[in-house]
């Protein structure tokens, strides 16, 4: 139930406050509830990603995204995730989420997240990717962006995310079906 809520007020917070460009940088607070937390008492792995699911959905609704999106018919997903941490956060700790796009390929647009201590010690930090599909199956980012009248964004993406490219190309070449 949690998760909803969170979500209900992500997009209502997302509604009334000003529209970013693609490479703003987004910021808000969280607090780790009691369903956020596991039985050492502090914040789930699994949940860190979960919290920056809302930032994507935030940064979505801000950017013009969303509209996009609903218009055309075409469905947000993510498509990876990668993280690591450092320090933990604990129950009832309150924490800061930093979000941000640092670039995209054909078809992906990379996110970069960091969790933050409210003194801004850094807990855990990471990307995700993330992409919008049509009936005809994923949209090119050319294609997104037109859509929101932006003119093509090149930016050369982080070694951290053409690592992990490289790395997701060799587990998919090794997948056994």
């Amino acid at each position: 139930m949690n998760l909803y809520f969170r979500l209900i007020l992500t997009l209502l917070r997302a509604w009334r406050l000003p529209k970013l460009a693609i490479d703003d940088t987004i910021e808000r607070e969280f607090r780790v509830l009691p369903n956020d937390i596991d039985i050492n008492l502090h914040m789930n792995n699994g949940r860190y990603s979960t919290i920056a699911d809302l930032m994507i959905i935030e940064f979505f609704a801000r950017t013009g995204f969303l509209k996009v999106l609903l218009k055309k018919k075409w469905i947000p997903v993510v498509g990876g995730t990668i993280i690591t941490f450092r320090k933990e956060l604990k129950f009832g700790q309150k924490y800061r989420l930093r979000y941000r796009w640092v670039g995209g390929d054909a078809h992906w647009n990379y996110l970069s997240f960091e969790f933050l201590t409210m003194d801004g010690v850094l807990c855990a930090t990471g990307y995700s990717k993330g992409a919008a599909i049509s009936s005809k199956g994923l949209v090119h980012n050319d294609q997104a962006y037109e859509a929101l009248g932006m003119e093509p964004q090149t930016r050369s993406l982080p070694k951290a995310v053409t690592f992990w490219q490289e790395s997701e190309a060799h587990l998919l070449m090794n997948a056994t079906s």
